[in-house]
């Protein structure tokens, strides 16, 4: 999802430039602004006792992260992590939801947004219930290519790495590369001098 930076701006918006590993908001903050990237990447992580982080979503140049407690007023449910040096644009949270009121067609693509990333996380939580990680990872980069996310649409490079795909479905590292490695195998994706590439 990506609001128009003009739009953003004439409503009040603001740039905030990001070092890569700041932290942008934490678990249990509550929510001020809405926040739309402009440069680098950004990840949303739950962290454990242990410190290690299970990724919710990585955030890239023109989507937008965070947005769940602007609508029912929690307190925010990861925190968000610049992952490179980032360019942020913040618009605060009254000025968003007006935003909302006063342009229907962007309610309505949050609304789509908001839904697409609740049936990723059922997708997830059904392949990490009863299906292998070999299926569990297919599943997972099978819907990021069908939503041209984290894929190339050109060549079908998966532009993520073993550790956030790790991170992501909740599996250790060492079975995401078996479990890749089969699969290559087994023809299901290709893997070129160290490089993953969704089949076509």
């Amino acid at each position: 999802m990506m609001i128009d930076t003009n739009l953003l701006l004439n409503w009040g918006a603001s740039y905030k430039e990001i070092s890569r590993n700041e932290i942008i908001f934490m678990e249990g903050m509550q929510a001020s602004f809405y926040y739309q990237l402009v440069s680098g990447r950004v990840r949303w992580v739950s962290i454990n006792d242990e410190g290690r982080e299970f990724i919710q979503m990585v955030a890239e140049e023109g989507e937008s992260f965070g947005e769940l407690p602007l609508f029912d007023g929690s307190p925010y449910a990861a925190t968000a992590i610049a992952d490179t040096d980032c360019t942020l644009i913040r618009l605060h949270k009254s000025h968003f939801l007006q935003l909302l009121k006063e342009n229907q067609e962007i309610h309505f693509a949050f609304t789509r947004l908001l839904s697409q990333r609740i049936r990723l996380k059922f997708i997830l939580l059904r392949e990490m219930a009863i299906r292998s990680p070999e299926h569990t990872i297919t599943a997972l980069l099978q819907y990021f290519k069908e939503n041209n996310m984290h894929t190339c649409p050109d060549c079908s490079k998966v532009n993520l790495t073993r550790q956030q795909i790790a991170d992501m479905t909740g599996l250790r590292v060492e079975t995401v590369i078996r479990a890749m490695r089969h699969l290559h195998e087994t023809g299901q994706l290709l893997i070129e001098k160290g490089k993953v590439y969704c089949s076509r």
